[in-house]
């Protein structure tokens, strides 16, 4: 990795909350030891004029210390304490952050509708949401699947529980390896989807949890993978019943 340059130095203040004339005075100063305001300006590319309220804010922030003096001179705080101080502020800020949104997101929504469907892009995104579908399952559970990969070791072991537990587990898929690994499960039932869907290259994966969670999900040619899923939603009991009646969750027995 190489060396930052002052441009990534200044970037990174800013991210942690210095505005881009603060961090470039914060770190002329650092540069220079201490200086005056001219001082700081032939170093940073910062107003003269500037340097004066920028460096009260710096103050403010408790990052340099002013010395009364003609004319007034700065000089910033240790690195190491500069590091504690925008630390200490970044956690309090984040703190109050969350703080915030976790009150008002256990608050009622009020009136507002609430969202049926969601939509998630990317492999592990997808392979975490199955896995809580799946998890959350009480009765019965579906899973279908073109691509190998899209089995993981996580799922089939929690198949394999569910089974254990007594829910009715279905996997579908034209794919002979993914049959012949669920098939060593006991209690899972085994099938291929309908001979039409042979020429289906797109499809990436369907679980269907009970009666009212379902998620489909395609792959692109690239191998980028997008989902639509939806739980506790008419969407999905209908959806539910539209693909069953269509003979897409259960084709012929392995």
């Amino acid at each position: 990795m190489s060396a930052p340059s002052k441009a990534d130095a200044v970037a990174a203040f800013e991210r942690l909350g210095l505005t881009s004339y603060e961090a470039q005075v914060f770190i002329a100063l650092q540069q220079l030891g201490s200086g005056s305001a001219r001082d700081v300006a032939s170093v940073a590319d910062v107003p003269r004029s500037q340097v004066y309220s920028v460096a009260e804010s710096l103050e403010d922030r408790g990052l340099l210390e002013v010395q009364q003096s003609s004319p007034i001179r700065y000089r910033p705080v240790s690195v190491d304490e500069a590091q504690s101080i925008l630390r200490s502020r970044f956690e309090t800020e984040q703190e109050r952050a969350f703080d915030y949104v976790e009150q008002v997101r256990t608050q009622p929504a009020g009136e507002e509708e609430q969202e049926d469907i969601w939509t998630i892009r990317g492999r592990a995104r997808i392979d975490d949401r199955v896995i809580d579908l799946c998890s959350a399952a009480e009765q019965r559970l579906i899973f279908g699947a073109r691509l190998e990969a899209l089995l993981t070791d996580e799922l089939e072991r929690l198949l394999e529980t569910k089974a254990e537990a007594g829910l009715e587990v279905s996997v579908v898929s034209r794919t002979a390896a993914i049959r012949e690994r669920v098939k060593r499960i006991p209690g899972v039932d085994v099938f291929t989807p309908p001979g039409h869907r042979e020429d289906d290259e797109r499809s990436g994966r369907i679980v269907i949890a009970d009666d009212d969670t379902i998620l489909l999900s395609v792959v692109d040619d690239d191998g980028t993978e997008t989902a639509v899923w939806s739980s506790g939603s008419m969407f999905a009991s209908v959806l539910i019943e539209l693909i069953e009646a269509g003979g897409e969750a259960h084709g012929t027995r392995a």
